[in-house]
């Protein structure tokens, strides 16, 4: 069974039978910015998504389990320093197109990677921590 983000973050906390205030308080964010999240109206950064996880006493890789991403992108559609990281012939081959859906869809506050160099620290990072 796949869930939305949010509906994975409702039952995580569920699951624990934990408030809102619960969560907000060990995550160290807002309990109305937790409801949104819950509800769907906005999306988490990377360090929100690492911060919850670690609330939850879990991965990340273990929060985003069964969750399901809207569409499949297409190379075109890829920000611009990630789509130069898949063409690299050298570090491209590398990036398999699970970690590119995964990639395509990282924000850090706000805000995306910039360029190739970037994306690829970035997978690292990750590739580091759910390992």
């Amino acid at each position: 069974m796949t869930l939305k983000l949010h509906e994975r973050l409702r039952e995580l906390r569920s699951e624990r039978g934990l408030r809102l205030k619960d969560v907000a308080e060990v995550a160290d964010i807002s309990v109305p910015y937790l409801s949104d999240l819950e509800r769907g109206r906005t999306n988490p950064s990377l360090e929100t998504l690492q911060t919850l996880a670690g609330a939850y006493s879990i991965t990340v890789h273990d929060l985003l389990e069964g969750v399901e991403f809207y569409g499949e992108s297409t190379d075109g559609a890829l920000p611009k320093g990630l789509a130069d990281l898949v063409a690299d012939p050298t570090l491209g081959p590398q990036i398999t197109p699970d970690w590119v859906r995964t990639l395509s869809r990282i924000e850090l506050r706000g805000k995306r990677p910039r360029d190739k160099q970037d994306w690829y620290e970035i997978y690292l990072h990750l590739k580091r921590i759910l390992n």
